[in-house]
């Protein structure tokens, strides 16, 4: 389980249970007689969270949201004597929702307790990159992958983010606010690498962070690249064209998408810059490795099985 590397799973000390458990269950009539009874529409359109969706449009399904939440917390007080919600800042309505709820229907006293999200500088949340998602586990964002989304945060964001996912002493951060331009490079390696090692462990940060000096400053090949193996059925009469390519890499996510970036000169193929799109890369040049580069930082081996 990858939330072992953080909590304590053994002899009970934490539990993973899912909320599909005791919500498929409710009778839609019992649940709006027991739980939407504690709820005014007034205070609910008053919290943040659904002010900002009002123009937009809010669907009775995430009205419905604060709802089955605080219900969530409701059944795990009285199943498992929960006393605390922890959550993002973002879910302070949601939470104070399920605090308020055990009160009215237990009369009984609980916590809530929000931590700062991780944004970028127009507020928006982070944690997500082009491929979609910032997983930890290593099948689906490779160590490599994960260590390179840290080295190239936001200029503006490195120290706020060496401050909240770290455990690097906050003096020593202080010492860094002050840093710009080339001097955060090192500031970045180092949370890039701090953040890998918590997630993936030392061994493999070291690893990433190995392979990232080798790529960018020796311009050199890795083993530990992150890599895609083609086989002949990717092939068409013994080649594939450079958007196809793209794709079957996921370094773009449509041939459209591709086009676009080789036209706009951001694909190398083996350090040669690629600028034609129907550029096709033969059998034996696949069996050889290719390294295909995007944009200036981002590289990915391509070999057929």
């Amino acid at each position: 389980m990858q939330m072992s590397k953080f909590i304590d799973f053994s002899e009970d000390k934490a539990l993973v249970v899912r909320n599909g458990d005791w919500l498929k269950h409710m009778n839609y009539i019992e649940f709006l007689r027991d739980v939407g009874v504690h709820f005014s529409v007034n205070r609910m359109l008053s919290a943040e969270c659904f002010k900002s969706r009002l123009e937009k449009g809010l669907s009775f399904l995430e009205f419905n949201y604060m709802l089955m939440q605080s219900y969530d917390f409701l059944h795990l007080n009285e199943t498992l004597g929960c006393k605390l919600e922890l959550g993002g800042d973002d879910q302070w309505s949601n939470i104070l929702g399920g605090v308020d709820l055990v009160r009215r229907v237990k009369d009984e006293q609980v916590f809530g307790m929000t931590f700062s999200l991780l944004t970028t500088k127009e507020g928006k949340k982070m944690g997500k990159t082009e491929k979609g998602a910032l997983w930890l586990d290593p099948e689906k964002t490779s160590p490599y992958e994960f260590f390179q989304y840290w080295r190239n945060v936001d200029d503006a964001e490195v120290i706020n983010c060496l401050k909240l996912i770290t455990f690097v002493p906050i003096e020593e951060i202080e010492g860094m606010e002050h840093f710009t331009g080339s001097e955060l490079n090192p500031v970045k390696e180092l949370l890039a690498f701090e953040v890998t090692k918590l997630v993936h462990g030392e061994e493999e940060a070291v690893k990433a962070m190995e392979t990232a000096k080798t790529l960018f400053v020796a311009g050199a090949n890795s083993i530990d690249m992150p890599s895609t193996t083609l086989t002949d059925e990717d092939l068409l009469d013994g080649s594939i064209g450079i958007l196809s390519l793209l794709v079957k890499t996921k370094l773009c996510p449509s041939n459209a998408e591709a086009r676009r970036l080789v036209q706009g000169g951001g694909v190398c193929l083996d350090d040669v810059k690629v600028e034609d799109t129907t550029l096709a890369v033969t059998k034996e040049q696949l069996k050889e490795g290719v390294v295909v580069k995007k944009g200036k930082k981002v590289y990915h081996k391509v070999t057929l099985l």
